[in-house]
Order: structure tokens, then C-alpha cells, then sequence
């Protein structure tokens, strides 16, 4: 075993060392520290289990670095070289942008799943810099770019390793070199996919026939997609492809955050002893806040997490109201959710391209301001590695007590967008945020309801997901309150992408 796996619990290290025997029949060692050509037939598919702290993310990560320093090339989604026959491939992926930016903070070049599905067409004089870049090519002489903007696409990609970046800092746009996308055509190698309790069984057939080795790393108490009826794509596996993480790694023990969330595991602990737990971590610990109303100041980019719909537009209504944003447009600054993209089938190709760039069902993405054409919209998505992009959008604010939502503008046909300053708990999976206000009253209803899924009290399962979005603070909201700003909105902390990508339709796109 490599260092790595000194820091390893047991049971850790008994995932480690049978993940990689099945790497080993694969055709790579990582204990020899060599690749073979991958076999034909050969097929593998196990997951590993645990709980939040169990140190799935750590496992993972060095798994990574393993297979990185035998030789193992990394797909990342945003560029692949020309085929090699004996190149061995590995591929890391989320279900969301959020999700794949957690991991890749951590190190670890994740993408996601889509990203993997599509690959961009690259236009041929671009390519050969992105071959050039990538270690197959030799500097090439391109038609428009000088040697300093070469000079500097070369700098950046020895620091982000990212394509797309590279050809950014170079002074391009991505309508200049990525002339579309295609559904993958061809198999690749190893994949392994973070947060697989949120796969639904199509995803999870799509992943099959691309990655004949597949390692799924999901947490069982977290909600099951909802047209999954309560299961889990991994728990189908047969019981010697899952292992199991059951130890809280020592560098979250003593977590209050994972502690509370761990003691909803008790069967006979009732919703009214865990508000004391938490009111006692409080009292203890200032990672986890029991606070009397909603803060407004946060909810501009982490949102507050409610089980029901009608708490959500409440709250999303308020924090308009307090920020004085006007009924017939959007404040810089105010949070997004993609609900979607409404385009005919005939623009499969504008959807694709709105994929690729991040614009996926679920997607957080923060209002910069109007584009230049009507029904434009000048976007940052949280999480994507090109964050800055200009869409035809859609966006609809839902009212209190209405069917139809408010639609301060849109374009004929482009992205959806619901308000974000809220989202369910269950929009929130694959999310997290350094601070999380989850709304204890709607938690509260669903235990008064008794509600039980896959076995276990609703309300036990929304509290942990809800709590375990948190990676450095708490708060448990007990009243429905809401404060006043102590700031106006801002897009000031958003990190500006070298050059934004513009995704604009047009003709009757528009």
C-alpha cells in the first residue's frame, strides 16, 4: 500500500485493499505500480457505503492519486487527447456542478456525469493548441493568437489543468473553439461517481455502458431520488460489491455537526430530544447556532433548506421584499436554481451546449445582470469551473397562494430559473455550503405527520441530509422569522472567469 493508507481506518483499509484486487483484475496494479491493456468482457461494478464522516471522500482521493501515479490518464470532460491503444483511463464524477466542485477543492479533478456523456467537437486549429497543451503535440502556430497569448494558455494550464481555461486566457472565447457536442461514442475505462445515492437507474445504465470498471461512492441515509421509490441504485448490488464504511474517521470525530447526525440513527429518539441535542451542542460548540428567525444575509448564497414548497416561497418572497427587489426585474446578486431548459427538440444542439457549460436541472447560479439582447441574462453557476456565461432565460418567481408564477422576464424559449433564496432538502443533496440554516418547523410537521421512508421516520431522513450540507456551521432555525439585511446584495465575491463564455441564441432562438 502506498502512505496514504496509513491515515486509513480498518474498515477503510479493507475497502482499499479489495477495490484494488479488482483493479488488479482489471489490469491495474497499483501495489506493482503497472497498467495492461484493458480486457474485453471484463465488467465491474461495487460501491462504498457510509455515513457522513466515514471517510469516503478520503478514500476516494487517494484512490485517485494511485491510479494517477501508475499511469492511469484523467478524463476530466472538458478535453480528451487522441486514443491511445494501451491507455488506460479514469474518469471522477458528481450528479451536479456543486457536487464535482466539492471534490475538486479537495484536489481531486472531478466532473460531471454530462460532462462525461457529451464531449465537446473542438474546431481543428484550436485543437492542435489543446493537443499541444496536453502533452501530444508540439507548439503549434495559430492564425490570430501571438506568442504571449500562447505563452499565457500554457501558463494556465500547468496551474488549473483546464482546457477551456487555457484557451480563455488566451484571449477566446468558447463559441470560438468548441464548435459543438456529441454523445460519447466510444467506452472508457475506470469510473468512479461521488454521491450515488442520488443516481436514478437511467444514469446509472448510461454509466454502465461507458465505464466497464465502476467504484459508486453514495451514503445510505440520505433520500433516494424521488422516482426511485425509496431505493437506491447501489443497494441492488450483491452484498460482496458493497463495502461498508462504519467508523467516523478520527478527522471528524468530535464534529458537533456529524454527531447530530450521526444520533438520529437511534430508533427511539424523537423529534422534541433532538432539538434538546441541539440545543445542548450550541450551548457547547459554535459550529452549531439554535437561532430564533432566518438570516437573510446568508441566504444570498447558501439557501435556506425547507421540506415544504409552501415554506419555500415564503421565504423566497421575503427575502425580495427586504431587499426592496421590484416585482418586474432582478437585483444583481440574487440566487438562481435551474428548473430546466425549454428548448424544441430542432435546438438539441443549444441544449447541449447550455448543458455543457453547467446549466443542468438543479444548478445554482447567482444574477449578474441583463445581456445585451432582450430576455438575455448575464449568469455565474456556482461550482462549474467556467462559471461566467450569457443565456436566454426564463425566470419565474412563485408567489404565496398562487398557481402561476410571476415571470418578471424571459426570452421565448432558453434556461428556466426558479428563485433560490430556499430550496427544498431535497433539491439540496449533492450541495454543500460552509454555512446552512435549516427550518426546524417544517421538520417538526413532517415528524407530527409520521411520514416513513425506506423504513425510516421522513423528518430523520430530511435532518440529516439538511445537516450534513453544512461543512463549518449550523444553524437550526426554530421560529419563522426573518431578519433585515445588513448588507444589499453584491457580486463582488464572485470569482471572475478570465474571459466569460457567451452562449447566445440566434434568430429564432431568441
Amino acid at each position: 500500500m502506498s502512505e496514504t493508507t496509513l491515515t486509513y481506518s480498518e474498515d477503510q483499509a479493507e475497502a482499499h485493499d479489495r477495490i484494488a484486487d479488482a483493479l488488479r483484475t482489471a489490469g491495474v496494479d497499483l501495489e506493482q505500480g503497472l497498467t495492461l491493456p484493458a480486457r474485453d468482457g471484463k465488467t465491474s461494478v461495487m460501491a462504498v457505503i457510509g455515513k457522513a464522516g466515514s471517510g469516503k471522500t478520503l478514500l476516494l482521493a487517494a484512490l485517485y492519486r494511485a491510479l494517477e501515479e501508475v499511469g492511469v490518464d484523467i478524463v476530466s470532460g472538458d478535453y480528451e487527447g487522441k486514443k491511445r491503444r494501451d491507455r488506460r483511463t479514469l474518469a471522477i464524477l458528481a450528479p451536479t456542478n456543486k457536487a464535482a466542485s466539492v471534490l475538486r477543492m479537495r484536489g481531486v479533478p472531478a466532473t460531471t456525469i454530462h460532462r462525461i456523456l457529451y464531449t465537446p467537437v473542438y474546431d481543428p486549429e484550436y485543437e492542435k493548441i489543446a493537443e499541444w497543451l496536453a502533452g501530444n503535440g508540439d507548439r503549434p502556430e495559430v492564425e490570430g493568437l501571438t506568442d504571449l497569448a500562447l505563452d499565457r494558455a500554457h501558463a494556465f494550464y500547468q496551474t488549473n489543468k483546464s482546457i477551456p481555461g487555457a484557451l480563455a486566457a488566451a484571449g477566446l472565447r468558447g463559441s470560438d473553439f468548441i464548435t459543438g457536442w456529441k454523445r460519447r461514442e466510444e467506452p472508457l475505462d475506470i469510473g468512479f461517481v461521488d454521491e450515488a445515492s442520488m443516481l436514478d437507474t437511467r444514469q446509472m445504465d448510461d454509466l454502465k455502458e461507458i465505464f466497464p470498471t465502476l467504484l459508486l461512492f453514495g451514503d445510505p441515509a440520505q433520500l433516494a431520488p424521488v422516482n426511485q421509490s425509496g431505493a437506491m441504485v447501489f443497494e441492488t448490488l450483491p452484498d460482496p460489491a458493497k463495502l461498508v464504511l462504519s467508523r467516523v474517521h478520527r478527522q471528524d470525530a468530535g464534529n458537533p455537526i456529524l454527531d447530530l447526525a450521526h444520533a438520529l440513527a437511534d430508533p427511539s429518539l424523537e423529534f422534541q430530544d433532538f432539538e434538546r441535542m441541539v440545543e445542548q451542542a450550541a450551548a457547547r460548540d459554535d459550529r452549531v447556532q439554535m437561532a430564533q428567525r432566518v438570516e437573510v444575509d446568508l441566504m444570498a448564497r447558501s439557501p435556506v433548506l425547507v421540506w415544504r414548497n409552501a415554506t419555500r416561497i415564503r421565504l423566497i418572497n421575503a427575502f425580495r421584499r427586504v431587499h426592496g427587489a421590484p416585482e418586474d426585474a432582478l437585483l444583481e446578486g440574487e440566487p438562481l436554481i435551474c428548473d430546466g431548459i425549454e428548448l424544441p427538440l430542432k435546438h438539441r444542439k443549444k441544449r447541449l451546449d447550455l448543458e455543457a457549460r453547467g446549466l443542468i436541472k438543479g444548478a445554482q447560479v447567482i444574477y449578474l445582470g441583463p445581456g445585451r439582447k432582450p430576455g438575455f441574462s448575464r449568469l455565474h453557476v456556482m461550482g462549474a469551473e467556467d462559471p461566467r456565461i450569457s443565456a436566454a432565460s426564463i425566470v419565474k418567481i412563485e408567489k404565496p397562494d398562487e398557481e402561476e408564477p410571476f415571470i418578471p422576464f424571459a426570452a421565448n424559449m432558453g434556461a428556466t430559473f426558479l428563485h433560490g433564496a430556499a430550496v427544498t432538502i431535497h433539491k439540496a443533496q449533492g450541495s454543500q455550503w460552509k454555512q446552512v440554516q435549516v427550518f426546524a418547523p417544517d421538520l417538526f410537521v413532517a415528524a407530527r405527520m409520521g411520514r416513513v421512508e425506506a423504513g425510516q421516520p421522513l423528518w430523520k431522513r430530511l435532518a440529516y441530509v439538511a445537516i450534513t450540507r453544512a461543512e463549518e456551521r449550523l444553524y437550526w432555525v426554530v421560529r419563522n422569522r426573518l431578519s433585515k439585511p445588513e448588507y444589499p446584495l453584491t457580486i463582488e465575491d464572485l470569482q471572475t472567469a478570465p474571459v466569460p463564455l457567451t452562449l447566445e441564441m440566434q434568430g429564432d432562438d431568441t
